[in-house]
């Protein structure tokens, strides 16, 4: 079974065998455009390019006979839109989750447009990732690409309707644009409204389970597969992590942090949050997702590397190791709560909890007794107090109590940051074996899609765990004084992160 995972910066394709092993795997890149503050966009035929070498370099490396494969299942990045003519060629770049180009727009729906109301069946805070916001600033503000365009689509539809041409989106996927009422499973006529659009602009709506064969000939020689193999349609990428790292049960937490991170748990009805923290997305029609995206994870480590660890980093090089090792070993010798230095991550605006994106980063209690050690264990404590904070709004909407946190990502390799995850949470923390999450989720689901296993429950047999952390109590004690003033300086300072963040959208390009 072959898992394709198309993410932000790259495309992971995983062939697994039935019993879990990984036989065969392939990334590959490319580029993110972002010519300015608030345009992060990619190139829809470059995604498509690294799909198709994905695929065939698996099926290539693995010797397997195409007939052996018994299906391929897909898991996307969320939000993105890309508008299509009436010649099924894009009129836009893909614009991505993280492309602020419609700030405007998601103001004045949340401001003037009802926009609370729409997140509360929508499942999708109000916000410029959200395709919702795209379309309507696409719609209102640039009639000379809106005039022309037949679809606004996702990167999963664009792909789709070159292997079959056909524009399908999945259950999971309509249910993060912020336009598809959860409770109906159609698309809402407010939000398509607020959109300036109809139904006919968007794809057919279809189940994440849904099964569809007859790839064109000439693309299922190129990928080096049969016509007749069966295509998973899947979900997103986040929804498809919790399976992959066996987070499907009441009470059980998943925590990802890559680039930027997330945290997530499995429901068995669609619920959304009267304060708006929180999304609701659909896995199937008997598993919703809830839980909040961060912006800042693991980019922040890497912003520390960058600017301020030029020494570290040469260090690191000539001991042949991590420059992030180095980094979190540094950090490690500084007390939980860094001496009273608190790091707020938010260098590219932030998603959940406060789903701003004017929200600036910060050190607050910054003395002339911290150094640099402080500054970096602040900024890691500082992802993962954000991430608590999301937690808090998740635990208010869930039915029962945490039970386990399963956590994945790049950030899973560092002892510091695992044990800090712990500490923060004051909650055990286990690490699934499984670092292709998403792919392996993806899978599972097709096995279940083609009825090939009754229920989610197999991964358990799929994957081991690697580590698990318990709380230090001494280090909880510490945590629990601090983040109280973290949550309460967020807060406070909306004001003043809108007034800093117009100063910088003003002279942006003179710096």
């Amino acid at each position: 079974m072959l898992g394709v995972d198309v993410g932000t910066t790259s495309t992971k394709a995983v062939l697994f065998r039935e019993t879990g092993e990984i036989i065969a795997q392939e990334n590959n890149g490319y580029q993110l455009y972002t010519p300015n503050v608030s345009t992060a966009e990619q190139d829809p035929e470059e995604i498509f390019d690294a799909v198709v070498r994905s695929i065939q370099n698996v099926m290539n490396k693995s010797k397997i006979d195409p007939k052996d494969l018994s299906f391929l299942s897909f898991s996307t990045a969320m939000h993105g839109v890309i508008a299509m003519d009436e010649f099924d060629k894009p009129l836009t770049r893909c614009i991505t989750w993280a492309d602020n180009q419609s700030e405007e727009w998601a103001k004045k729906i949340k401001r003037e447009l009802n926009g609370h109301e729409i997140y509360l069946r929508t499942g999708t805070p109000i916000h410029p990732m959200s395709p919702l916001s795209k379309i309507a600033w696409l719609t209102h503000d640039r009639p000379e690409i809106a005039s022309k365009t037949k679809k606004y689509i996702g990167i999963k539809e664009y792909l789709f309707h070159k292997f079959f041409g056909e524009y399908v989106v999945d259950h999971s996927l309509a249910s993060s644009m912020g336009l598809l009422n959860l409770k109906k499973l159609d698309w809402d006529e407010e939000a398509l409204e607020v959109a300036g659009i109809t139904a006919d602009n968007l794809s057919t709506l279809v189940s994440t389970t849904k099964v569809m064969t007859g790839c064109h000939q000439n693309l299922a020689q190129e990928l080096g597969i049969l016509e007749t193999t069966p295509f998973v349609l899947g979900a997103s990428d986040g929804v498809l992590s919790n399976i992959g790292v066996n987070a499907i049960k009441g009470g059980e937490v998943a925590i990802t942090i890559g680039t930027s991170g997330a945290i997530r748990t499995v429901i068995p009805k669609p619920q959304t949050d009267p304060k708006g923290r929180i999304f609701c997305y659909a896995l199937t029609e008997n598993h919703w997702v809830i839980g909040g995206p961060v912006n800042n994870g693991g980019m922040i480590l890497r912003w520390i590397r960058d600017e301020f660890a030029a020494s570290e980093v040469e260090t690191a090089k000539r001991l042949g190791i991590d420059p992030y090792e180095v980094l979190t070993r540094i950090a490690s010798r500084v007390r939980p709560g860094a001496n009273g230095l608190l790091f707020h991550p938010f260098l590219s605006g932030e998603r959940a909890p406060l789903w701003n994106s004017d929200v600036r980063g910060s050190f607050f209690g910054l003395t002339l007794s911290h150094k640099k050690e402080h500054m970096v264990r602040a900024a890691l404590e500082g992802v993962i107090f954000n991430l608590y904070s999301v937690y808090l709004a998740l635990v208010e909407a869930m039915d029962e109590p945490v039970t386990s946190i399963k956590a994945t990502g790049g950030f899973a390799r560092s002892d510091v940051w695992r044990q800090m995850m712990a500490d923060i949470f004051d909650q055990k923390v286990i690490i699934p074996e499984s670092y292709e999450s998403s792919c392996l989720g993806a899978c599972i689901l097709g096995l279940y899609g083609l009825g090939k296993i009754e229920d989610f429950d197999v991964v358990e047999q799929l994957i081991g765990q690697t580590h698990e952390h318990k709380p230090n109590p001494d280090h909880v004690k510490e945590y629990r004084k601090l983040m109280p003033i973290f949550i309460n300086v967020a807060r406070t300072l909306e004001k003043e992160y809108e007034q800093i963040a117009m100063y910088q959208r003003s002279i942006d390009g003179e710096f």
